[in-house]
């Protein structure tokens, strides 16, 4: 019972530590060194050539750490390893959802969500695509939203 107490605390843990990673690469490689892999995703939907953006290929970039942590954590003595790569995918799976499917509408599987957290991520991130250069972007993170984007704005007089 311990040992599973302790994987499911291991799993929790990478969950929440891949939420720093994502920002720490989407700030310092995505708008960094491989902007050109990011570039296209924000361009605006009526210039992108087809379904897939050369920003996709960042599902590999934190898909072969995970591949690697259940390879390894299965064949080591090492098994608590796997569950870092479960806590990846999971995050993986979040992101996947809140991003592609809710944000960004690439698959039509849920309506608009509304709540004051689902509110403020669409803010924040509408907060970061305002900005179209690599530089000068806010918002990097993706669960983790700045308390100003849980504020209502104002807009022509009407409220949100």
């Amino acid at each position: 019972m311990a040992t599973w107490l302790l994987y499911t605390l291991i799993t929790i843990a990478a969950y929440i530590g891949m939420e720093f990673m994502a920002w720490f690469t989407h700030k310092f490689v995505m708008h960094g060194f491989l902007w050109n892999w990011h570039e296209d995703h924000h361009r605006p939907k009526h210039e992108k050539e087809g379904f897939f953006e050369k920003n996709d290929r960042f599902f590999l970039v934190f898909a072969i750490p995970s591949a690697f942590c259940y390879m390894y954590g299965s064949l080591s003595s090492h098994f608590w390893v796997l569950f870092i790569g479960v806590g990846i995918s999971l995050y993986g799976l979040t992101y996947f959802l809140i991003h592609d499917v809710y944000i960004h509408r690439r698959f039509s599987w849920f309506r608009q969500l509304d709540s004051l957290y689902s509110r403020a991520i669409l803010r924040a991130h509408g907060a970061h695509h305002a900005k179209t250069g690599k530089e000068d972007g806010e918002s990097f993170g993706l669960l983790v939203v700045h308390p100003k984007f849980f504020r209502k704005r104002k807009r022509s007089g009407n409220d949100e």
